[in-house]
């Protein structure tokens, strides 16, 4: 029997075990995935092949990356198809084509700045851009700030500092943009999505969520021209033994509108689970044109603290895909 998740006009089938993975394959933790403009899935994971590409019937199609990326953590995909890969772990943002060729490169592979310096990078964290191309990067778990660059990968400035007040931040772990430029930032531990114009300049914030993990933004609903954009937010729920089971924070995904009001939660009504409709992590979250969410989630990592009494079951998955019902 089929799970559904959501109502109304966003109810979702769970694809369970969608990904057809090679024999003795694995992902591990998946910490990003992203579509292309003919809806092929990029899953940038942490397992021996850290990029893996699937037709959106699950379906192998190719890998590629093997030993240039310690920690997957961020994955954008532009209008281009190119790619900007964002590595935590070799504190490196790389664009590629499509079959991982690199074209540009910020940060220096496997040496961070110190801690806290505001100097990119320590360990960054995602990537976006701008309706001009130019390329925001959130930087992350060893500093608290957001850098912008020229297309050209020139450095221009950064915003941000690390506490709790408008403009500051704790752990920057996702960042997207909308086309009208406006730039939006999972700021996770403080359970919350910071929203700022180009320049940095702090317009409003977004509260009614559990440690935004995952952020995606679709810049028009799917099918329907000069439609406001709908966001899709991974939230990782507890991350403390006290409230790990509290019913109602997750972890979930949300979907929200422009401006942050609550559209439909899907899952996290009674904690974490490994089973299809529930999550453990949901750290990466996409779109595909048919609507399709897909969700990437950092199992691995996680199970310890969401099942501290458990061993890691052998068919933990970090996968999942949410068909739209239609």
């Amino acid at each position: 029997m089929s799970v559904i998740l959501g109502a109304g006009e966003h109810r979702y089938e769970v694809i369970d075990n969608w990904a057809k993975l090679p024999p003795g394959w694995s992902f591990k933790d998946v910490g990003a995935v992203a579509c292309d403009s003919n809806d092929q899935v990029y899953v940038f994971n942490r397992g021996e092949h850290p990029m893996m590409v699937f037709d959106r019937d699950g379906n192998f199609l190719r890998s590629w990356g093997e030993g240039q990326y310690p920690r997957a953590h961020g994955l954008f995909i532009d209008v281009d198809d190119t790619l900007y890969l964002t590595d935590d772990g070799g504190h490196v943002v790389r664009k590629t084509d499509t079959m991982g060729k690199v074209q540009l490169e910020l940060g220096t592979p496997g040496q961070p700045q110190p801690y806290m310096s505001g100097l990119p990078f320590h360990r960054c964290t995602h990537t976006a851009l701008s309706p001009k191309g130019e390329i925001y990067v959130s930087d992350g778990y060893g500093n608290a700030k957001v850098h912008k660059y020229a297309p050209d990968g020139k450095y221009l400035f950064s915003w941000g500092e690390p506490g709790t007040d408008p403009g500051q931040f704790n752990i920057v772990h996702n960042i997207v943009t909308d086309r009208d430029g406006w730039v939006y930032v999972a700021d996770r531990e403080n359970y919350r999505v910071q929203v700022f114009d180009g320049n940095g300049k702090f317009e409003a914030q977004w509260n009614n969520m559990h440690r935004p993990c995952g952020l995606f933004c679709n810049r028009g609903a799917i099918g329907v021209s000069g439609a406001q954009p709908t966001f899709v937010i991974g939230e990782l729920g507890s991350g403390a033994r006290v409230n790990r089971n509290h019913p109602g924070i997750g972890p979930r995904i949300t979907i929200v509108d422009k401006h942050g009001k609550v559209i439909q939660r899907l899952g996290g009504q009674d904690g974490p689970g490994n089973v299809a409709g529930k999550f453990i992590a949901p750290h990466g979250v996409a779109l595909d044109s048919h609507g399709d969410i897909y969700v990437g989630e950092v199992s691995f990592t996680d199970w310890p603290t969401t099942h501290p009494d458990e061993p890691i079951p052998a068919n933990l998955r970090s996968l999942q895909k949410l068909r739209r019902v239609k």
